[in-house]
């Protein structure tokens, strides 16, 4: 898959922005457990914290639900951490080589600092400044509250994504009765063809409402980092601002 440029980045910000009122971010990441055959010899290597054998697929989505990094063929009993970090991607963000543009000011908020732009996701991810992941639940209060909800918007595309994806390869419903590495590639070319349909055919409002019941099986959480946090907080304020959307307090509550 092509790497987006600045100003593919920005566009996917945009729309991310306009579908889910989240500035600044530019892709939903998670990671799926797919179901395998344990491969002959291969012990407990791909047997994951659910008790089953899986690879895993660790993915990042724009907000039309279409894949723009995909990395497959982690054993199922490996840590979203761990892959995350060696995969071309975390490498990649680590070494802020994805050309990601220049932080702005969010929306209606020019007289705070400039915020970088952000891939979100869950609580298996560690926070830093360019990955955004929700509070615990232990002790929140409203605002914090307030910005997991709105996380939680956001990051619900890659779910939907990984939703529509099974809906439509059909291989993705039980266990895959190949070795893992033809797996990895029939993993990655459902992606792709995924990513054609989607472009192909547009938005499909039935594909998208049916994704809640479609999804792959999560992966473990673990920590994170903290690094993040004045970029996190940033967002809490602004969420609770400028930012803030006329119902979100009712969803909260």
């Amino acid at each position: 898959m092509p790497k987006p440029n600045k100003e593919k980045w920005i566009n996917i910000a945009e729309k991310f922005y306009k579908e889910a009122n989240f500035p600044n971010c530019v892709g939903a990441i998670d990671g799926k457990h797919i179901r395998i055959v344990c491969p002959p010899n291969a012990g407990s290597k791909y047997y994951n914290y659910k008790k089953y054998h899986s690879i895993i697929l660790l993915a990042v989505v724009d907000a039309d639900y279409c894949f723009t990094f995909i990395d497959s063929g982690a054993p199922g009993r490996e840590s979203d951490s761990s892959i995350f970090k060696s995969s071309n991607f975390g490498q990649k963000l680590t070494r802020s080589q994805l050309d990601l543009p220049e932080p702005i000011h969010l929306p209606n908020n020019i007289g705070n600092p400039r915020v970088p732009f952000v891939f979100v996701g869950d609580a298996a991810f560690g926070l830093n400044k360019n990955v955004m992941r929700p509070f615990s639940l232990r002790n929140i209060d409203t605002p914090k509250k307030t910005f997991n909800y709105r996380l939680s918007r956001a990051r619900r595309f890659v779910e939907c994504a990984f939703g529509i994806l099974s809906n439509k390869s059909r291989i993705f419903h039980s266990s895959i009765i190949i070795n893992p590495q033809t797996a990895k590639y029939i993993i990655k070319a459902a992606c792709v063809l995924h990513n054609f349909v989607r472009r192909r055919d547009g938005y499909q409002f039935e594909d998208t409402i049916r994704c809640d019941m479609e999804e792959f099986d999560e992966v473990q959480a673990v920590g994170g980092r903290s690094s993040g946090i004045s970029v996190r907080d940033s967002f809490v304020q602004y969420f609770n601002g400028p930012g803030a959307v006329p119902w979100q307090n009712r969803m909260i509550h």
